[in-house]
C-alpha cells in the first residue's frame, strides 16, 4: 500500500477566521455552464473589486506571539478553506479553464480551481496593518467564515522564483481579463 495511503486522514486546526463583505464564492465551478463572453465580464467585474476589497483576519487569541513580526512583510501568503465549496464539486478532476471550451480540458492540479479533492486555497494579499490578533489585508478572494489554516509571508526571495513559466492558455486569459470590451 502506498505510503499516502497508510496516512488515511486527518486534522487540521484553524487558527482563525476570514471577516470580510464577500458572501459567495469569486469564482465558482459551477460558472461553467455560461457562455464565455459572459464569464469573462463576471470575472473582470468580480477581480477589479477583489482588487480593493479589505478584509479582517482574526487569529486565534490563544496563539499569542504567532503573528510577531509579521507587519514588517507588505504581502503575506494566506491559506485558508472554502468552506462552501459542495462536497460534489471535490470530485471533479478536469475542467475546461475558465469554462473555456476552446481550451482543452486540464488537470483540476493544472488549474486555480477551488473545486478540488481537498480544497485548500491560497491567496497572496496586501497586508495593510496588524492590530493585536487581526490581519487587515486588501485582495483576499476567500468567502465571510472562512477558516484560515495557516499564514506565511510573501517574498519573491525563495530559490527558483525567477525561472516560472506558466502555459500559453493561462497567459491568453489573464490577457482576455485585462481587456475592456
Amino acid at each position: 500500500m502506498p505510503e499516502y495511503r497508510r496516512l488515511n486522514e486527518f486534522t487540521v486546526t484553524p487558527v482563525g477566521v476570514v471577516h470580510t463583505s464577500m458572501d459567495k464564492p469569486a469564482f465558482r465551478p459551477d460558472m461553467g455552464d455560461q457562455d464565455y463572453d459572459n464569464r469573462i465580464k463576471e470575472q473582470r467585474k468580480t477581480r477589479k473589486k477583489l482588487g480593493s476589497l479589505e478584509s479582517e483576519l482574526e487569529i486565534d487569541p490563544s496563539l499569542e506571539g504567532i503573528l510577531d513580526g509579521i507587519e514588517e512583510y507588505s504581502h503575506i501568503l494566506v491559506i485558508y478553506w472554502p468552506h462552501l465549496i459542495p462536497e460534489d464539486r471535490r470530485s471533479m478532476r478536469q475542467v475546461h479553464p475558465m469554462g473555456r471550451k476552446d481550451i482543452p480540458l486540464k488537470g483540476i492540479y493544472a488549474t486555480c480551481s477551488p473545486a478540488r479533492p481537498n480544497p485548500i486555497l491560497v491567496s497572496a494579499v496586501r497586508l495593510l496593518e496588524r492590530k493585536d490578533n487581526i490581519l487587515k489585508v486588501q485582495g483576499l478572494d476567500a468567502v465571510d467564515g472562512s477558516p484560515i489554516l495557516d499564514i506565511k509571508p510573501f517574498t519573491l526571495s525563495y530559490p527558483n522564483y525567477e525561472k516560472v513559466t506558466v502555459p500559453q492558455w493561462l497567459d491568453d486569459l489573464m490577457e482576455d481579463l485585462k481587456k475592456e470590451k
